[in-house]
């Protein structure tokens, strides 16, 4: 009984010195922040006492989330399928750090990823969810590298779990393991200037759930773009 008391003193001794102090001053650059799991950590991280600055995708988005943060939270507004607004948000966290550099980067983007067998499926349905939840977390990474370097920061890349499994056509899981992938390497290579790279694998959030309605109604489209001859190959009872 005592070695396990003693035990459970040094875990918690060990544990305490790798929290996080002095709050103040460190900057947090969030991605996804319109609603969910982005928006919730931007408010906590607030209330924590970080200096945030969150990145939207729309306005309504920013007013709302300023509208219950205190004023050190900045919003930025980001559309990570565009290489000009990264550019742009970029500029933004450049300023606002001052010289400090970036403390942390919790990239998090959920794009839309049509749901149907893969021969159903163009080249531009994969654009539409790796051009924002792979190419444009990477590029915006690559971009915030020398602010995270300058800090000795860390970059947190929160990936659907679900994303791990591919049971289903389309981009997702192709997104969801290129971010595990690239994050396991930029972790080895960021050792060096002591900036960690985390991965958070969650699952599934009450504010995710999907609408199975909206899923048919695009399955529908789908089917009715394909060509005489792959829909014969599959037949309407497979449908």
């Amino acid at each position: 009984i005592l070695a396990s008391i003693l035990s459970l003193i040094i875990y918690w001794i060990i544990r305490d010195r790798y929290r996080v102090r002095n709050l103040n001053g460190k900057h947090v650059f969030i991605t996804g922040c319109d609603a969910g799991l982005g928006n919730s950590l931007a408010k906590w991280l607030d209330k924590k006492g970080f200096c945030v600055i969150a990145a939207c995708a729309t306005e309504k988005g920013s007013q709302e989330l300023q509208s219950c943060s205190s004023l050190s939270l900045k919003t930025v507004n980001l559309n990570l399928a565009d290489s000009n607004s990264i550019a742009k948000a970029v500029v933004f966290v450049t300023e606002q750090t001052a010289g400090k550099g970036l403390f942390g980067l919790v990239s998090y983007a959920e794009g839309t990823a049509p749901v149907a067998p893969t021969d159903w499926l163009r080249i531009e349905d994969f654009h539409s969810v790796l051009d924002v939840s792979l190419l444009g977390l990477i590029e915006i990474t690559l971009k915030l590298l020398p602010l995270l370097k300058k800090a000795e920061g860390r970059v947190v890349n929160l990936i659907n779990a679900k994303g791990l499994m591919a049971f289903v056509g389309s981009g997702y899981s192709l997104s969801k393991w290129g971010m595990e992938a690239f994050s396991d390497t930029l972790r080895i290579e960021m050792q060096h200037f002591g900036v960690k790279v985390s991965i958070v694998e969650h699952g599934f959030f009450k504010a995710e759930e999907v609408n199975s309605d909206i899923i048919e109604k695009y399955l529908f489209k789908l089917w009715n773009r394909l060509t005489p001859e792959i829909r014969d190959s599959y037949g309407e009872k497979y449908l």
